[in-house]
């Protein structure tokens, strides 16, 4: 028993004793839809984790181990999941939009040896260098493999299912590894206890009762979808995992499956604005949504849709340390800290700077565990990012009198396209492979829907020109669509300082020139891939 007051207890916050919990006071009520139309009540939760987990134990799956998740939001990306974390392993979710050098760089540092893939994502493996993968099992349809062992899915659920937990998992266990962007170098594995994801979920969302019903469309490979099945679990409510999001069919979910909470991201909420008023406009059983950014639209969804509408600040690394009551008074906030959580603006020598100027936002926590405990294999940026006994956010914020917080800029190398972090030194390493790009530049430029265009600027190789088509087009296939250039501006050679770095505050200011290549203006579409139905 675990004297510290301030560590919540292990049926509090860990996944498989919060299962079994709920199991035996609500075995009846619904706690999982899909798209599909299916429910699990949370018996039948309990019994498909339990026979899942056995399937991956029969595969040799231990606590402890990394376990590969690369599926989109559906059933088996869930079982994946819970299976795992009910041996007290670790799971590890993977965008499906990766491919390429992006895939093989988190499969190769993850140290799996086995991966939950869907099949239609199966034949990128092929393309790759899998490091420690040895094993996958194929979910959702069948698929070739050139390179690894593969087991359908029927490997995954077998018939008979586990009496129980193996083995005890602890709060202060990794739950989760989830890749973010990388900013200076290669995308880097964030470590996540269960009490990071309690602190993040649960604890900062108070708002959130076992009433509630959540649609959750934003993917189970970044924490803005994990979250919330997070709550879910530690309140005993109920939700709805939906692949995506989709403006025509966003209202029809939300009123035909009950659905009384969401959270909404970047360009959801203008185009919900952008659909046809109506006299049903409010005729729903929406009341709850939390919002980033905090701006007008905002404030005009709430007012036209009537729903209580908050904002916070969150990323992989830490926990939702600031949320805002409904409606802050201030457009640009991200709320005020919450209890628990110390925060500072700072300068390059982490001093406090004074409130209205603009610094550097670190955080800390007064319970252990309760955010990330480290980038896995990459201890120098576990150290850079924690010296002090701070965590660096990398995010340019200031602060005023009443304690509100307000995000400024991105001080991290770092793109933000439709709710997705972009690895500036990544596209950049996918562009100067074109054997006509003698160096590159990738920088965000605003989007009229709010958020970022990914804009790269580019200079020849002597004596080559350099064709932007030809350049798309030979990024398509290597990148993941979100990352995919909108804007491609060429010129002689990018400016530098004195010691040869790359000033990209030039490149922003002069932004979209008259000379800048735009694929939208020349009627070329990039779609995420459809994966499944």
């Amino acid at each position: 028993m675990v004297f510290d007051p301030r560590m919540p207890a292990r049926e509090a916050c860990v996944l498989g004793y919060q299962l079994e919990h709920w199991a035996a006071e609500t075995p009846d009520e619904i706690a999982f839809m899909f798209q599909d139309g299916e429910q699990w009540t949370w018996g039948q939760a309990l019994d498909l984790t339990r026979r899942a987990a056995r399937g991956l134990a029969d595969r040799g799956v231990k606590k402890g181990d990394h376990v590969l998740s690369w599926q989109p939001n559906n059933r088996e990306a869930v079982l994946t999941w819970f299976g795992l974390n009910y041996l007290g392993a670790v799971y590890v979710p993977v965008n499906t939009a990766y491919k390429g050098n992006l895939l093989q760089h988190v499969v190769q540092l993850s140290d799996a040896s086995l991966m939950i893939c869907h099949a239609d994502l199966a034949p990128r493996l092929d393309d790759i260098d899998t490091g420690l993968l040895r094993e996958v099992i194929i979910t959702n349809g069948a698929a070739a493999l050139a390179t690894l062992a593969t087991h359908p899915a029927a490997a995954l659920l077998p018939d008979q299912g586990l009496d129980g937990m193996p083995d005890p998992v602890e709060p202060w266990d990794c739950q989760y590894i989830i890749f973010t962007s990388g900013t200076t170098g290669p995308s880097k594995a964030v470590l996540s206890s269960y009490v990071q994801g309690y602190a993040m979920g649960p604890e900062a969302s108070s708002y959130i009762d076992g009433r509630d019903r959540i649609l959750i469309n934003l993917p189970m490979f970044h924490v803005g979808g994990t979250v919330f099945m997070i709550v879910t679990l530690a309140n005993g409510g109920s939700c709805y995992l939906d692949s995506h999001f989709k403006t025509d069919a966003f209202w029809p979910t939300v009123r035909g499956n009950q659905i009384t909470m969401t959270c909404l991201l970047g360009a959801m909420i203008p185009f919900l604005l952008k659909l046809p008023a109506g006299d049903q406009d409010q005729a729903h059983p929406l009341k709850k949504a939390v919002c980033v950014p905090w701006n007008e639209d905002a404030m005009a969804m709430g007012r036209r849709y009537g729903i209580d509408m908050r904002t916070t600040f969150n990323m992989t690394e830490v926990s939702s340390p600031m949320v805002s009551d409904a409606y802050p008074p201030e457009a640009g906030t991200c709320g005020k800290l919450r209890p628990g959580v110390e925060g500072r603006v700072v300068d390059e020598h982490d001093c406090q700077v004074a409130p209205g100027q603009t610094g550097e936002l670190i955080l800390r926590t007064d319970r252990p565990w309760a955010m990330n405990h480290g980038y896995y294999k990459n201890p120098d940026a576990t150290a850079q990012a924690w010296r002090n006994g701070w965590f660096h956010t990398g995010d340019g914020f200031k602060y005023d009198a009443e304690g509100y917080f307000y995000f400024v800029d991105r001080i991290k190398d770092a793109i933000r396209r439709r709710g997705e972090n972009i690895s500036s030194f990544e596209v950049e390493g996918e562009v100067t492979a074109f054997d006509a790009v003698g160096e590159a530049a990738a920088i965000p430029v605003p989007s009229e829907l709010g958020e970022d265009e990914v804009m790269v600027v580019v200079a020849p190789v002597p004596g080559r020109n350099i064709d932007p088509l030809a350049l798309f087009r030979f990024l398509e296939p290597r990148m993941a669509h979100f990352m995919l250039p909108r804007f491609i501006r060429i010129v002689a050679e990018l400016p530098k300082t004195p010691t040869q770095k790359v000033q990209k505050h030039l490149l922003k200011e002069a932004g979209v020139t008259p000379d800048t290549w735009d694929r939208e203006a020349m009627g070329i579409t990039v779609k995420r891939e459809k994966i499944g139905a």
